[in-house]
């Protein structure tokens, strides 16, 4: 099982993405497990405050390295009595960018996880540079705060834990061998006037890897030509792209 230890001033964030879909099974089923802790209960303050404005002036509020450090402290006593390594997570949109290849390595590498939300200007630096083992973000955009890029992190790096899905269901995903994923289709067979690909109701299945192949790679050249940079291309899927 993996673990997730979820650090955040806002709680009830989670509600509902933990009780919902794929996450809900796969924590049922004790594929993984979530807890999710409210930093302010780790802070001194009698108003429970946490921020403070930056040194050095300027807008926005800071959070305070003690009621954090004391929130990572308890996560971490919580997972020191599993035999996994114990990953720090700071969600930041400084950090290292979300893919297919880090969701995959996240999930199996024999690792625990504390992920941290930040909120208001971020978090004292010196988290960061003494605690934090990893910055984390989903995207070139800020938010709020960090608890949508946790649930993004929970959500994507649960997908390639054994038994959360079904055998070989994110073999063929977007991004899975570099390329963005082919068109599906479901009934009905025609749909306003549009008809399924006639390969795809052929019950030839060579035929329909090829055709699947060559969907993948158009799609990722019209929609993200960038990925094309970074794989190795037979022959035959060059043809396909001088199409």
């Amino acid at each position: 099982m993996t673990k997730f230890i979820v650090l955040t001033l806002f709680k009830e964030m989670f509600d509902g993405f933990l009780s919902t879909s794929v996450i809900k099974r796969a924590i049922d089923e004790e594929k993984v497990s979530v807890d999710v802790i409210d930093i302010r209960d780790f802070s001194l303050n009698k108003h429970k405050k946490v921020d403070f404005p930056p040194y050095g002036g300027g807008s926005g509020m800071v959070m305070s390295c003690e009621p954090l450090s004391r929130a990572i402290d308890y996560a971490t006593d919580i997972l020191k009595k599993y035999e996994k390594e114990i990953k720090i997570i700071y969600l930041s949109p400084r950090g290292k960018l979300l893919n297919y290849n880090l969701s995959n390595s996240l999930a199996n590498n024999n690792s625990n996880y504390i992920l941290v939300c930040g909120h208001y200007e971020g978090i004292d630096q010196r988290v960061i540079d003494e605690i934090v083992d990893e910055e984390i973000s989903i995207g070139d955009y800020v938010l709020t705060g960090g608890e949508l890029p946790a649930m993004i992190v929970i959500d994507s790096v649960s997908r390639y834990i054994e038994g959360v899905l079904k055998d070989d269901s994110t073999k063929e995903e977007s991004f899975s061998e570099g390329l963005l994923e082919y068109p599906q289709y479901t009934r009905p067979e025609v749909f306003n006037g549009k008809q399924v690909p006639e390969v795809l109701l052929s019950g030839h299945h060579e035929n329909i890897d090829k055709w699947r192949r060559e969907q993948s790679l158009i799609n990722t050249r019209k929609k993200r030509p960038d990925l094309l940079e970074n794989i190795e291309l037979s022959e035959k899927d060059k043809r396909i792209l001088e199409k």
